[in-house]
Order: C-alpha cells, then sequence, then structure tokens
C-alpha cells in the first residue's frame, strides 16, 4: 500500500504540468485527470511517459473528463450511442495501458438515470469486459449525486458482476452522501481497487488529510486487514490549500502513518 497524490489536485493547472509536480514532489503514485481530447494524442502521452519513466512515479489510474456525460453517453435508453461510445473509451483504456495504469475511474450515471439498475450494470459489464482487454479494471467510484451514492446500487453492482465489479472508494464522496466508508469497505473490500483519500471536519468536507478528523489510521488498518493491495490516492480541490507543499506535507506523514 502507497500514499499517492492526483494530479486533479492543481487543476486548472495543465495536466502534465499538474503531473510534473506531483512527480517532484516525490509521491510514489497518482492518479491521472485527463483534461481535454488532446491529452489523449500521442505527444501529449509520450510526454507523460518521459515524466513518468524520469521520476520513476507509478501511474495507478486514469480519470476520464467526460464524467458530466457518462449517464447520457453509456447508460441512457439509445443502445447505439452507447456502442459507440465503448469506442471512444478505447482512447483511454489505451491511454491508461501506455502509462501502465491499470484503473480507470468513472463516476457512471447521474440520479435518477435514465435506465433500470439491472441494464446499468448489464452496460458496465460490457464496459468491464472492453477495459480487460486492454488489461484495465474499469472501477465504479462512490459520487454524490450520482446513482452510485446509494449503497444499495453498489451492493447491488456487486451481486450481478462477480469478479467484473471493481469500485473506486472516495471517503470525502462517501461522508457528501451521508455514508459510512467504512460500511462501503466492510460489505466491498475485495472489489475495492482504488482509494481516494481527504480529510474533513465540522466546517469542511473536504480537507488536506490529517488536518481534520477522519481516522486514517483506523482506514489504513481495516483495508490492511482486508488484505488490500492497493494505494491511497489524496484528491483534493484547488481551493483546498494554499500552496502545494502543504499536500506534499501531508503525503509524507500518511507515509509515516501507514508503516506503523
Amino acid at each position: 500500500m502507497s500514499i499517492g497524490i492526483s494530479t486533479s489536485c492543481m487543476y486548472p493547472l495543465e495536466t502534465e504540468r499538474s503531473f510534473e509536480m506531483v512527480a517532484r514532489s516525490g509521491a510514489e503514485v497518482t492518479e491521472i485527470f485527463f483534461n481535454s481530447p488532446s491529452e489523449l494524442k500521442p505527444p501529449m502521452l509520450e510526454r507523460l511517459r518521459r515524466i513518468k519513466e524520469n521520476s520513476g512515479i507509478r501511474v495507478r489510474s486514469i480519470h476520464p473528463f467526460l464524467s458530466f456525460a457518462e449517464g447520457y453517453m453509456l447508460f441512457s435508453e439509445y443502445e447505439r450511442r452507447f456502442t459507440d461510445t465503448l469506442e471512444i473509451y478505447k482512447a483511454f483504456l489505451e491511454a491508461s495501458a501506455y502509462l501502465d495504469a491499470d484503473v480507470l475511474v468513472i463516476h457512471g450515471s447521474k440520479i435518477p438515470g435514465y435506465i433500470p439498475w439491472e441494464q446499468y450494470y448489464e452496460r458496465f459489464g460490457k464496459l468491464a469486459e472492453l477495459g480487460e482487454s486492454f488489461g484495465i479494471k474499469v472501477s465504479q467510484e462512490n459520487v454524490v449525486n450520482f446513482l452510485s451514492m446509494y449503497p444499495d446500487f453498489l451492493y447491488g453492482m456487486k451481486k450481478a458482476l462477480g469478479s467484473k465489479f471493481y469500485m473506486t472508494l472516495d471517503v470525502k464522496q462517501a461522508r457528501r452522501s451521508k455514508c459510512d466508508a467504512f460500511e462501503l469497505i466492510d460489505r466491498l473490500h475485495e472489489n475495492i481497487v482504488n482509494v481516494h483519500i481527504s480529510d474533513s471536519n465540522i466546517e469542511k468536507d473536504c480537507m488536506i488529510p490529517l488536518k481534520g478528523n477522519f481516522d486514517f489510521k483506523r482506514l489504513f488498518d481495516t483495508m490492511k486487514g482486508y488484505g488490500y493491495k492497493g494505494d491511497f490516492i489524496v484528491e483534493l480541490y484547488r481551493h483546498n490549500f494554499e500552496d502545494f507543499s502543504e499536500v506534499k506535507a501531508s503525503a509524507e506523514k500518511l507515509k509515516e502513518l501507514i508503516k506503523e
């Protein structure tokens, strides 16, 4: 288990510049959040790969910029649009494979959704099969105001998809959904392949780790107890900190905590 930093922390700084900052910080691993179609083209992917190779950082996961439209593109009543969108997502999967990532994160459909949950699960399964052909695990993130904010929706995915169901657990999104992250872990630990971390207090629901009240020691011990072999990625918004050095310092402290 390692501590990483997402490139999304510096948004709207360009993706390659954000990646350079994370790589220079000494972070062991990252999640790259793509923000524009041109970033999936060879010139930019080659630049990102050079940064990766020169620094030695691992890319655990990538996050497409189409999260806002996934319900419409992947999980609508229009079957042809779903089929066509699979071709679009091949570009993200190819980018993932090129950067040696093994997880692709999706948000899925916003509430109330366009299709029955059972049909959503079937569509996700087809996307998961496409991901597997590239060696990539397509993971469902729990996100407030999306169907995935509901624990029963996620439990249904596990039941319907079995080994094809992978999950990115976001503790920030769990608290925003009024959901107990540790209950999700207890029920879905076999499916969790990626974890987004942040802190909180009474006034703020997203802040630099170890600045609030979240029990990171419990999180690390619980995941370790379940045999988790993945990473923990610090994911914040740019307004959550004044200088990137604060995020770097937090990640260093988390590294020590995870070793205890």
